[in-house]
């Protein structure tokens, strides 16, 4: 069945007793050829080791491309929508600790805003449920701060919850009202049927002004707000923003304001374009709607 045992070298030998182990012992057939267990068991780890050459560094050369923020299950995302490439996520794990690389842990956030005590408050409408069927159906909204040197440059957002896509931003030097208006000023420039819609907030001084609850009935959508100082109620947002700070702002060296503004524009740019999500089919956001809506 062997031929000839000693003929060929020690790889050789290694490969014929790979091949018969389903059927014989490791020990007999290592006795039979003469080699030792041991030095069958390195070749197998060495031929290991080179199997996954190229995918470890496949694995690196994506890592290195996102600036190391990212773990191993984004990773695995990147892999596959990049580069055409499905790697089981421990493998891609396995890898990474081999490689010694790792993910960069986002920050725990604080719920510490304030709630308003004056003007309206709506009722919570969406009870924590951030799943939607449909375009222009639930919204959720916030603001969030990043400061530069001394100064706070703010930042309002819209996100869909259909896709998860950003549909609407505004920056400002100064936390106000019209920053909030603004932002759904553009809001509605791009999307045209809005009615039944439904737009979530906390109770912040912006959302709970006249001049907000005069604003969207106006165009069909009804207000909803969070339970006075629970973050989870607008988890969603709250998410996006700590995504934005830890992979958008926190790796790099911002000096002044043009710098912030510039690199959240890139951020939310790459996040609705270019950052598959394990939710939308792994498909980056503006991606899923095109796929299906076509």
């Amino acid at each position: 069945m062997f031929g000839n045992l000693d003929t060929g070298d020690e790889a050789h030998k290694y490969i014929t007793i790979e091949k018969a182990a389903k059927d014989y012992p490791i020990s007999k057939l290592c006795t039979l050829f003469k080699v030792s267990r041991s030095g069958y068991y390195a070749f197998l780890k060495r031929r290991g080791a080179d199997r996954d050459r190229d995918a470890k560094a496949l694995v690196k050369k994506v890592y290195e491309q996102y600036n190391g923020v990212y773990g191993y299950r984004q990773i695995q995302l990147f892999l596959q929508h990049d580069h055409g490439v499905w790697m089981n996520h421990k493998k891609v794990l396995r890898l990474m600790q081999v490689l010694g690389i790792r993910s960069q842990i986002r920050r725990k956030h604080r719920c510490n805003y304030a709630s308003s005590t004056k003007g309206r408050v709506a009722k919570n409408l969406l009870k924590q449920d951030f799943k939607a069927d449909k375009p222009n159906q639930k919204w959720v909204t916030d603001i969030t701060q990043y400061r530069v040197g001394d100064c706070w440059l703010y930042l309002s957002a819209i996100k869909d919850l259909f896709n998860n896509e950003i549909i609407a931003y505004q920056m400002s030097h100064r936390n106000d009202n019209e920053l909030v208006l603004q932002t759904f000023r553009q809001a509605w420039k791009q999307q045209k049927d809005v009615t039944g819609l439904i737009v979530h907030s906390d109770q912040g001084f912006q959302y709970t002004s006249h001049a907000y609850h005069d604003m969207l009935p106006k165009v069909g959508a009804r207000i909803s707000m969070s339970r006075r100082g629970n973050c989870y109620d607008n988890a969603s947002m709250e998410s996006f923003f700590s995504h934005l700070k830890t992979e958008g702002l926190y790796p790099y060296d911002i000096r002044n304001m043009d710098g912030a503004q510039r690199r959240i524009e890139e951020y939310i740019r790459f996040y609705n374009q270019c950052r598959p999500q394990r939710k939308l089919n792994k498909l980056p956001p503006k991606e899923y709607r095109k796929q299906l809506i076509a």
